[in-house]
């Protein structure tokens, strides 16, 4: 069992870095160490007066921000629960997740709170601004007493601030810190019961392991309320003395180019499709070209020209990164070929929000190829199968990442943790002998071909999404056949003066050029045109089970 703490590694950063800047909203003046600490104190303060104890929840809606970060901070160092809602769901979720969370506090952004009903959040007692930290609602005037004097009270109860007050909850490693509400494949949302040591542990692991150093500039746009953002943009640079940067809006490519250029990060976070955007459309259609596929295979030519790529790639993404961190959900194969010949210093993680989220990684100098990494030391991880490196299997853990289990749904716990303490992650995969993960898919996304075979959607999908009329793909199995679902790259077709009559035949030469590069039982039969772009979840994988009987 892990000993180190999530509160010890707040404490110690803060004390650490007193005067230097934690957390800043990009191109806004920030806040340091010292004053993000006392928007803490002042809310544990407020809090011990009303009579919020520890175990408490409280809930935090809106955008991501440096007062987010703020509130997140205060609320689990205080020993209470945080339960971080993404401010995209539906106001009837919103609605559902606060009743069911039971929380007894909102932090929420002015224009979230708008949408809001608050006749039906009965077990909310008080609802406060993120954006000025005043009060917006409240059911006591005890409570709105105890806000209204916060700052009196805070410099009684601290004339002199300094890194010798800081001193937060000591609650056991065991208890809960975070339900972290997912997007349900079916019917309401689960929320995800994160203990501290799985916040220590994810921590503990980026700190040994991932290439950061106190003081680095680090820029946060993945969404905060999801736990990929939340640990490696936010949790772990924070506890290593970094300045954050946050994108306040979900950023275009162009304003996160053009952020990473001023900013210049030192690690970089993302998912696949922000990537595979770049590959796809800068990089591919440049080497593409027949000149250039010529040039391309000339040694010594070739070695320049990827040089030239690579370069251009680092200056786009800020230039000075020490890594490029790629995870979320599965990432093309082709690209990831493309990143690796050209010597790219990327790497690919995996994880799930059950496990706060980290399963494995590896750094980009000794990653492998179509590998996720290996797990990291507070996992075991192991292959249900009878042999874990040839027969692939679902991918079962335990340890101190894991999960509690879901907020008041025994059933859907036991359905996922079995008593030996294994959780079933529903991924497939397999194990080399150097323990490194290979992920197939989901055992639930598996589709079984004519012949008995078993075929991985996500594989045929990489392929087709490779070509320039098409955005995005979902494969699915009709009358036991593969069909797969084209939202079309409108732009591209309509500069290539391809219009409605003949997208059909446009289509038709990618699938037949997509079977051609894939073994015969994982042909396609045929292409259908899906209008919009895919329902995706807040990792942005494709929500595929929607399609499944389109």
């Amino acid at each position: 069992m892990i000993k180190e703490r999530f509160i010890t590694y707040v404490e110690e950063s803060i004390r650490k870095n007193w005067e230097k800047e934690a957390l800043s909203n990009y191109r806004e003046k920030g806040y340091s160490y010292k004053q993000i600490a006392e928007m803490m104190v002042k809310q544990h303060l407020a809090f011990r007066e009303y009579g919020i104890q520890e175990g408490d929840k409280v809930a935090l809606l809106g955008r991501n921000s440096a007062n987010w970060c703020a509130m997140y901070l205060a609320v689990v160092t205080y020993g209470a629960v945080i339960v971080p809602i993404l401010p995209d769901f539906k106001t009837d979720d919103l609605h559902n997740i606060l009743n069911h969370s039971d929380s007894k506090l909102l932090f929420v952004d002015d224009k979230i709170w708008e949408l809001l009903d608050q006749e039906k959040l009965k077990e909310i007692k008080c609802v406060k601004s993120l954006d000025t930290f005043e009060m917006i609602m409240s059911r006591s005037d005890k409570i709105t007493e105890i806000y209204r004097n916060l700052d009196d009270h805070f410099k009684k109860a601290f004339p002199a601030f300094s890194p010798a007050d800081i001193k937060f909850s000591g609650i056991d490693n065991e208890k809960l810190a975070v339900i972290s509400y997912t997007s349900g494949t079916t019917g309401f949302s689960k929320g995800v019961m994160i203990p501290h040591r799985s916040l220590a542990a994810n921590i503990r692991y980026a700190q040994t392991n991932m290439p950061l150093e106190p003081g680095d500039p680090v820029v946060s746009f993945l969404p905060l309320a999801h736990t990929y953002g939340c640990a490696f943009e936010f949790l772990f640079p924070f506890t290593y003395g970094c300045h954050i940067t946050i994108l306040t809006k979900t950023p275009s490519p162009q304003v996160l180019i053009q952020a990473f250029k001023e900013i210049r990060p030192r690690l970089i976070l993302s998912v696949p499709l922000v990537i595979e955007k770049v590959y796809k459309k800068q990089i591919l259609p440049a080497i593409s070209k027949p000149a250039m596929q010529v040039m391309l295979k000339v040694p010594g030519i070739n070695k320049i020209l990827f040089k030239k790529v690579r370069e251009k790639l680092e200056t786009s993404f800020g230039g000075r990164f020490k890594e490029l961190v790629i995870g979320g959900a599965a990432f093309n194969s082709d690209a990831e070929k493309f990143f690796k010949k050209i010597g790219l210093r990327f790497s690919i993680g995996y994880g799930m929000t059950e496990c706060g989220p980290l399963i494995s990684y590896d750094g980009w100098k000794t990653a492998r190829i179509a590998s996720c990494g290996k797990s990291v030391d507070t996992l075991e991880v192991k292959i249900d199968s009878p042999d874990q490196q040839k027969t692939v299997g679902e991918i079962i853990l335990r340890g101190d990442n894991v999960m509690l289990g879901y907020y008041k749904n025994e059933k859907a716990t036991r359905a996922v943790i079995d008593e030996d303490g294994w959780m079933h992650t529903g991924d497939l995969g397999v194990i080399d002998k150097d323990g490194y993960i290979y992920i197939k898919g989901r055992s639930k996304d598996m589709l079984l071909g004519p012949s008995g075979k078993n075929i991985y959607p996500e594989e045929i999908e990489s392929q087709i999404n490779n070509y320039k009329y098409v955005t995005e793909a979902v494969v699915i199995s009709e009358d036991n056949k593969l069909v797969g679902l084209i939202f079309p790259d409108y732009e591209a077709l309509r500069t290539a003066g391809i219009g409605e009559d003949g997208l059909a035949a446009a289509l038709d030469e990618i699938r037949k050029d997509v079977n051609n590069r894939l073994p015969e039982y994982m042909a396609v039969t045929k292409f259908r045109v899906h209008p919009e772009e895919f329902a995706k979840t807040p990792k942005r994988s494709i929500k595929r089970y929607l399609y499944m009987k389109e």
